[in-house]
């Protein structure tokens, strides 16, 4: 199974401190040597202090790490020595974290950053720069200089980590939709599944073949409610994570405790359209495809009909399948592939 298919305990937003190295301070030395006579000032400078980089890595999924460890320091750089030696610069600090993080500063709300390619990086806190030695205070009028400077401190910042995870696929609909079981009957993943609503509280991922060549991953997203874009539910939670996918799937189901309608369908259809479009209007220019799940059940196919005419008459591309019995599940991943790869 591919690293990015696995199922992991998943942390997507977390906050850390980073400290840069503090440069090293210059030295005062004089030049004492026999047989030399015209000796002098020879202090070295500082070394330059480590700098803290965050580092795109694709092997990670999960902000977990950072969840236990909160702080990260840079080494200092060395002082300066005798006989013109410059000291050691500080070792830098490198910070690994999957791709697709997006960096703020916590103190300002400044996005300092978006890691979207593996192997990406992000200077977070620069090194200070190392102190000069007396040698460059020597002059015509000063021959024994006998100041240095102190070298400069490390920046320091508290950082705001949060991962938008990188999917081609992402499956939105209402809790208690299904999407965790279309999910499982497409991938080999194996997110929670539960007949209450909220059983997906975190994305999970899967990795779909579509044939020998070409696979894509499926995310299955927590459920979106009324009011999710001002936080209601798992919220932004939820919506940032759709910022980041290829195409959009909505799967629709019926609420098994009301009769099936195309009108009520079509209200939970656009309700989701609605919540998309206040958190944010691009996203709903990203590709979508409708899923009427629950194909399995009678009542459910006698009403999926004029769902499918109403909303194809808006262009959006409508397919009816069945998770429990694999009803157009194969017809589903081919539909998906043609949207992700309409080259082929």
């Amino acid at each position: 199974m591919s690293p990015r298919a696995r199922n992991l305990v998943f942390i997507d937003e977390v906050e850390i401190e980073v400290q840069a190295g503090d440069g090293g301070d210059g030295c005062v030395s004089f030049r004492r040597e026999r047989y030399r006579p015209f000796g002098g000032p020879d202090g070295g400078d500082g070394g330059r202090g480590g700098d803290v980089w965050l580092v795109a890595d694709s092997q990670l999924h999960t902000l977990l790490d950072h969840r236990y460890r909160k702080k990260y320091r840079a080494t200092n750089g060395q002082p300066g020595r005798g006989k013109d030696c410059n000291g050691a610069c500080g070792r830098d600090c490198l910070i690994r974290v999957p791709t697709g993080t997006v960096v703020f500063d916590t103190a300002s709300g400044e996005q300092l950053g978006d890691l979207v390619a593996d192997g990406q990086r992000l200077l977070v806190a620069r090194g200070g720069n190392g102190g000069r030695g007396n040698l460059h205070f020597k002059s015509s009028t000063n021959q024994t200089p006998r100041q240095a400077e102190c070298g400069e401190p490390g920046q320091g910042r508290r950082l705001r980590l949060e991962l938008k995870m990188l999917a081609d696929v992402g499956v939105v609909g209402y809790p208690n939709a299904g999407k965790s079981t279309l999910v499982s009957r497409l991938s080999r993943a194996r997110p929670k599944i539960a007949d209450y609503p909220f059983t997906t509280l975190v994305p999970t991922a899967g990795l779909v073949a579509v044939d020998a060549e070409r696979n894509f991953v499926i995310a299955d997203l927590p459920g979106l409610i009324e009011g999710a874009h001002r936080g209601a539910g798992l919220g932004l939670r939820f919506l940032r994570h759709i910022e980041r996918c290829r195409l959009i799937l909505h799967l629709l189901t019926w609420d098994m405790a009301e009769e099936p309608s195309a009108d009520a369908l079509i209200r939970r259809f656009d309700s989701l359209l609605e919540e998309m479009s206040l958190y944010k209007k691009k996203l709903l220019e990203k590709p979508q495809l409708v899923a009427i799940s629950k194909m399995d059940l009678g009542e459910v196919r006698q009403v999926a009909s004029e769902v499918e005419r109403r909303l194809s008459a808006r262009g959006f591309e409508v397919m009816g399948i069945s998770a429990h019995s694999g009803h157009g599940l194969k017809e589903l991943v081919q539909a998906l592939a043609r949207r992700l790869w309409p080259e082929n």
